[in-house]
């Protein structure tokens, strides 16, 4: 196997199990935020924050810990003939498989940057030069002049009204992160099929 995918591998595996050790305390957070808002509810004023909240720290905790449970492997799988295959059956059949799921993945990815594309206030249909656009402005001419290219922000329709586009840029990372780990696990069934130990 060439260096390269070693360094890719090490890498994006490195990187995901940081981020997926870091979330595995997300329960804490969720449940935390969950025991104030029964304590809000009883005792005070219930909070309008909390059952949102919570139901944003889900959404980091399942899609930012997705790339981790895909290098573990813990992802649910139909074992009724998989289990019984030798290691190599295996790796050619995740192999093909894994290919489905970076289609699958890159649909979701397109579809992450099409929604908060559409709650920074971007209602063209081309949100891909919307984002060149506005990194590029960024870097160049710095934040205050991005955010001229903004729109009308996407507000929650509830009570609290949060802003929406940070749980959707968590959603774009996380795809985005989910797709690397996927590359990273199709390089190592490419491995196991040639012999090769990673």
């Amino acid at each position: 196997m060439l260096k390269a995918a070693r360094v890719y591998i090490r890498v994006v595996d490195g990187f995901n199990r940081g981020i997926g050790r870091i979330m595995m305390w997300g329960v804490f957070v969720m449940a935390g935020i969950l025991l104030w808002s029964s304590i809000s509810k009883t005792f005070f004023n219930p909070s309008l924050w909390t059952l949102e909240v919570a139901q944003f720290a889900m959404v980091a905790y399942y899609i930012l810990g997705g790339p981790y449970s895909i290098q573990l492997g813990s992802n649910v799988r139909m074992d009724l003939f998989y289990a019984d295959w030798s290691l190599k059956k295996k790796a050619w059949f995740d192999a093909f498989t894994v290919l489905l799921l970076m289609f699958y993945l890159g649909v979701l990815l397109y579809g992450a940057l099409n929604s908060t594309a559409y709650s920074l206030g971007y209602f063209g249909k081309d949100s891909l030069s919307f984002w060149w656009d506005l990194i590029t402005t960024f870097v160049t001419r710095g934040p205050q002049a991005a955010s001229e290219k903004l729109g009308y922000i996407e507000r929650s329709p509830t009570a609290w009204r949060p802003y929406l586009w940070p749980v959707k840029m968590v959603m774009i990372l996380g795809f985005f992160l989910m797709l690397l780990q996927v590359f990273s696990e199709f390089l190592k069934d490419i491995a196991r099929i040639k012999g090769e130990t990673i």
